[in-house]
C-alpha cells in the first residue's frame, strides 16, 4: 500500500513540504496547481524535486468545471485538459483529479457527462495519462459518489475511472457500503480526511474544518473498509483543508498524518483479516492497566516543599534508588517519584522548566508492544544510560518532551520498586488508594495531535471536545481514556495566555502535565486525615455552596460538612461526585482528591468555572499578576 498526501494538507514552501512529508515516510504527494504555480522553478525541476526526495507525484489536481457544458465553453475545457496533459508529461505524473462541475453554465444528464469523460479518455489515452472523476459534495449536478460512478461506467473507457474522498461521502451521510459494488479496478485514487460533525455549509465545512483520520468523528474506517472490499489497491492519500493545519507546524502535521494513515490501515487489515494489504506489521493497540508512577524533577528547596505538600497529601517516604537522587514516596496504588538528579532528562527538564512533571509510568499489557507499535507509528523512543542492577524499561518521547515508560508484569519491569529502590511497604496513609486522572495542558493547536497520539498507540477512546470557561478566556478540554477507566487524560487546549491553563503553559515553558487526580473511597474521611496533616485546601466561597443548596437536595449538616472540607460537589443520574483541590505550586500544579461513585464516568465540569476563579483568586493574593 503505498501513502500519499495533498501538498495543500500542510503548511510552508512547497520545498519545506517536501522535506516533511518524506522524513514522515510516505510514498508520494498529490501536487496541488497553486503549490506548483507558486514555486519559482519549471515543471521538470519540480518533478526532479519530488524525486530526489524519493516521492513520486501520486496525482495532479485539481481540474474543475469540466463535465456538461455547452459550446463554445466546451470546446475550451477540451484544450485546457490538453495543456494540463502537457503540464503532467513535464512533471512525471499519470494521474489527474477533475471534480464535479459547479461551473453556472454546466447542464445536467448522465449521459452527457459520460460522452464528454469518453472523448476525454481518448484523448488521456494518448498521453498515457488516467483521469479520475469525483463527485463534489456540493457538485451542482454530480454531488454523490455512485451518480460519478454511473458516468464513469457509461464513459466505459480504461482511461477514465472514479476518485473517491471520505469527506464526499460521509459528509453527505450517504452510506460507504455503496462503494464495494464498484469494480476496484476502476478506482483509480482514494483520499481521505476526517471532520468533526457540525451543522454548516458543506463547502465551508469541507475548505476549514477537515482533520486526519480519527481527529474527527466521520466513520472514516467503514469508508476505508468498503474501499479496500471493492478490490482497490492503489495510494491511499490524504487531503485535509484545514486552517490550524495551514499555520501549523509542517513536519508535525506530516507526522500526524503519516500516522493517522498506518492506524487506520492497521484496523483496516484486521476487521478485514481476508484483504491483502501490504503494510508491515505490528501489534494492535495495547491495554493500559492505570497509571504506575508520576515522576517529578525538582532540586533543593522546591523538592523540599514537595515533600512537605506530599506529607499532608497522606504520602510517605518508602524508598530510595540505589544509584540515583531519586525517593520514591507512596500511597496505596499510588507512586510519586522525586527526581533531583543532576545529569539526564530529568535534570534537563527541571533546568529548562523548574519543578515538573517529567515522566509518566504506565501499567501495561505488553511494554515491548507498545514500543513497537510506537516505532510503526513514526513515535521517538526514548533511552538514556543506565546504572548497575537497572532494569532497561522501555519509554517513548510524550508531550512537550515528557516521557513516558512502560512497564508490565510478565517481563518483570513491575518489580523496578523491588529492585531499584531500598523500597518500604506502602503507608497506610490518609485512604488515596489510587490515581483517577491526569490532566495535561497543551495549546489549542496541539489538541488534535495529541488526542490522536494517544488513540492510535492505546486501546483508548476520546470522548467530544467541551468548553471549559475561565473568567478570562475559553479553555477546550477532551478526555481520552480506556475502556474501563483505568487510564484516563483530559487534554486542556489553552489558546490565550490569560486563562489559567494558558499561564501555565508560558510560566512553565510548556510543562505537560498541571494537575493530578488522586482517588478515595471516601473523601469526608480522607478530607479530614489531610487537614489532621495541615493540608492546606484551595478554598471555596459560601455563593458555591449557596448554590449546591438551590441546584441539588443535599441534607444540610452534609453541606456544611462539604463546605468545611472545602468539598465541590456534581450529580447526575448515574452516581454522585465529590472533589476538592490543593492550592497551586512550582508555576501552577496543583491536585486534585476526589470520589466518584460508581457509575459517574465525568470529572466534575460544572465545577471547573469555580475552582478556576478560586485559583485565580488564590493567584492575585500571593501577588502574582493577573495577565
Amino acid at each position: 500500500m503505498k501513502t500519499s498526501i495533498a501538498t495543500v494538507s500542510i503548511s510552508g514552501s512547497l520545498t519545506e513540504k517536501l522535506e516533511a512529508i518524506a522524513g514522515a515516510g510516505y510514498d508520494g504527494i498529490e501536487i496541488f496547481e497553486q503549490d506548483f504555480i507558486a514555486f519559482d522553478g519549471s515543471p521538470r525541476d519540480v518533478g526532479r524535486m519530488v524525486r530526489d526526495h524519493g516521492l513520486e507525484i501520486t496525482l495532479f489536481q485539481p481540474f474543475r468545471d469540466f463535465e456538461g457544458l455547452p459550446e463554445p465553453y466546451r470546446s475550451k475545457t477540451f484544450d485546457r485538459a490538453e495543456r494540463k496533459f502537457d503540464l503532467m508529461g513535464e512533471l512525471g505524473t499519470d494521474t489527474i483529479l477533475f471534480c464535479s462541475s459547479c461551473h453556472p453554465k454546466a447542464l445536467g444528464g448522465i449521459d452527457r457527462a459520460a460522452d464528454d469523460f469518453a472523448e476525454l479518455g481518448t484523448r488521456a489515452a494518448a498521453r498515457g495519462i488516467k483521469v479520475g472523476y469525483e463527485a463534489l459534495a456540493w457538485g451542482t449536478h454530480v454531488n454523490d459518489h455512485r451518480d460519478a460512478w454511473e458516468i464513469v461506467r457509461r464513459a466505459d473507457h480504461p482511461n477514465i475511472g472514479l476518485i473517491l474522498d471520505s469527506f464526499h461521502t460521509l459528509g453527505r451521510g450517504i452510506d460507504p457500503e455503496t462503494i464495494r459494488r464498484i469494480p476496484g479496478d476502476k478506482i483509480f485514487f482514494v483520499q481521505l480526511a476526517d471532520a468533526p460533525r457540525i451543522d454548516m455549509d458543506l463547502l465551508y465545512w469541507s475548505r476549514h474544518f477537515r482533520n486526519m483520520p480519527g481527529e474527527g468523528d466521520l466513520d472514516v474506517m467503514a469508508f476505508m473498509q468498503a474501499v479496500m472490499a471493492a478490490g482497490y489497491a492503489g495510494p491511499v492519500s490524504l487531503e485535509i483543508f484545514n486552517d490550524q493545519f495551514r499555520g501549523g507546524s509542517t513536519r508535525g502535521v506530516a507526522e500526524d498524518g503519516y500516522r493517522s494513515l498506518i492506524a487506520l490501515m492497521d484496523d483496516v487489515r484486521r476487521a478485514e483479516p481476508g484483504l491483502a494489504l501490504d503494510l508491515p506489521e505490528m501489534p494492535a493497540r495495547v491495554g493500559v492497566n492505570g497509571v504506575s508512577f508520576v515522576e517529578f524533577a525538582s532540586r533543593g528547596a522546591d523538592a523540599r516543599s514537595l515533600e512537605a505538600l506530599l506529607l499532608t497529601l497522606g504520602f510517605e517516604k518508602s524508598g530510595t534508588h540505589l544509584n540515583k537522587a531519586v525517593t520514591l514516596w507512596q500511597q496505596g496504588d499510588v507512586h510519586i517519584v522525586v527526581n533531583e538528579e543532576t545529569e539526564g532528562h530529568a535534570a534537563t527538564t527541571f533546568n529548562a522548566r523548574g519543578t515538573t512533571v517529567c515522566d509518566i509510568g504506565l501499567a501495561v499489557e505488553d511494554a515491548n508492544a507498545v514500543t513497537a507499535r510506537a516505532t510503526s507509528l513514526g513515535i521517538e523512543l526514548f533511552s538514556q544510560p543506565i546504572g548497575p542492577g537497572e532494569l532497561g524499561i522501555p519509554a517513548i518521547r510524550g508531550l512537550s518532551g515528557s516521557v513516558l515508560h512502560f512497564m508490565d508484569d510478565a517481563s518483570g519491569l513491575g518489580d523496578v520498586w523491588d529492585v531499584e529502590f531500598d523500597a518500604d511497604a506502602a503507608p497506610a496513609g490518609a485512604g488515596i488508594t489510587r490515581i483517577d486522572h491526569l490532566a495535561q495542558t497543551m495549546s489549542y493547536e496541539d489538541m488534535l495531535s495529541w488526542s490522536l497520539f494517544y488513540t492510535a498507540l492505546f486501546d483508548m477512546q476520546k470522548s467530544p471536545m467541551v468548553d471549559v470557561f475561565d473568567p478570562d478566556g475559553l479553555v477546550r478540554s477532551q478526555v481520552v481514556e480506556s475502556a474501563d477507566g483505568a487510564l484516563r487524560l483530559t487534554l486542556n487546549g489553552a489558546d490565550s495566555h490569560r486563562t489559567l491553563a494558558g499561564r501555565f503553559l508560558s510560566e512553565t515553558f510548556g510543562a505537560s502535565v498541571q494537575h493530578v487526580a488522586l482517588a478515595t473511597d471516601d473523601i469526608f474521611a480522607t478530607a479530614e486525615a489531610l487537614a489532621a496533616r495541615g493540608f492546606d485546601p484551595l478554598p471555596m466561597p459560601q455563593n458555591y455552596y449557596d448554590d449546591l443548596a438551590a441546584r441539588f437536595d443535599i441534607a444540610p449538616d452534609l453541606l456544611e460538612r462539604m463546605q468545611r472540607l472545602n468539598l465541590l460537589y456534581d450529580h447526575d443520574d448515574r452516581g454522585a461526585f465529590f472533589q476538592t483541590y490543593s492550592r497551586a505550586f512550582a508555576g501552577g500544579l496543583f491536585f486534585e482528591i476526589l470520589q466518584r461513585e460508581p457509575g459517574y464516568t465525568g470529572f466534575g465540569a460544572p465545577n471547573a468555572p469555580f475552582r478556576i476563579a478560586a485559583q485565580k483568586r488564590q493567584r492575585r493574593a500571593k501577588g502574582v499578576p493577573k495577565a
